[in-house]
């Protein structure tokens, strides 16, 4: 026992509107290309202003660092998602292609630059404990006034 409760009459709608099947097809045929065409617009347009995104992140980080805009096309090459974070590392694993400074090295003050290179000046003759004892232990050890004569021309 079948439990429809439709009747015949409703079996066979009314769907074509007066057209036949090929008009149908015709104009399902045709709002498809037109939908295509739109489909293919709209992602032109969005390719375009994703890439304007992109070159205007790229063109902003560069002003903020002060580095020249043609780098914007080597960072646009190198770079896949672009955004102000991977811009800003691009640039500081490459700051010696454009002669910047990053984070990671500081500038050095050079007043403290010259009294590193006069400290160095003076420990390179300096002499070290181990030095000092053995120089020591040696003239203790010397047995006559030729043999302190020929330590003491050693150090020189």
């Amino acid at each position: 026992m079948s439990n429809n409760y439709w009747e015949d009459e409703d079996d066979e709608l009314d769907t074509n509107d007066g057209l036949d099947g090929n008009d149908l097809v015709k104009k399902l045929r045709k709002a498809k290309r037109a939908d295509e065409k739109r489909i293919k617009e709209l992602s032109e347009q969005l390719e375009g202003f994703l890439k304007e995104k992109k070159e205007s992140t790229v063109r902003q980080v560069l002003e903020k660092k002060g580095v020249n805009a043609k780098a914007a096309r080597l960072i646009m090459k190198d770079l896949e998602d672009i955004n102000e974070e991977a811009v800003n590392s691009w640039l500081d694993d490459n700051a010696d292609l454009f002669g910047i400074k990053t984070a990671d090295a500081p500038e050095i003050d050079k007043n403290n630059l010259a009294a590193l290179r006069n400290q160095d000046i003076l420990t390179q003759g300096a002499v070290t404990p181990d030095k000092a004892q053995d120089f020591e232990s040696r003239l203790n050890n010397a047995s006559s006034a030729e043999e302190i004569l020929s330590i003491l021309r050693s150090q020189e």
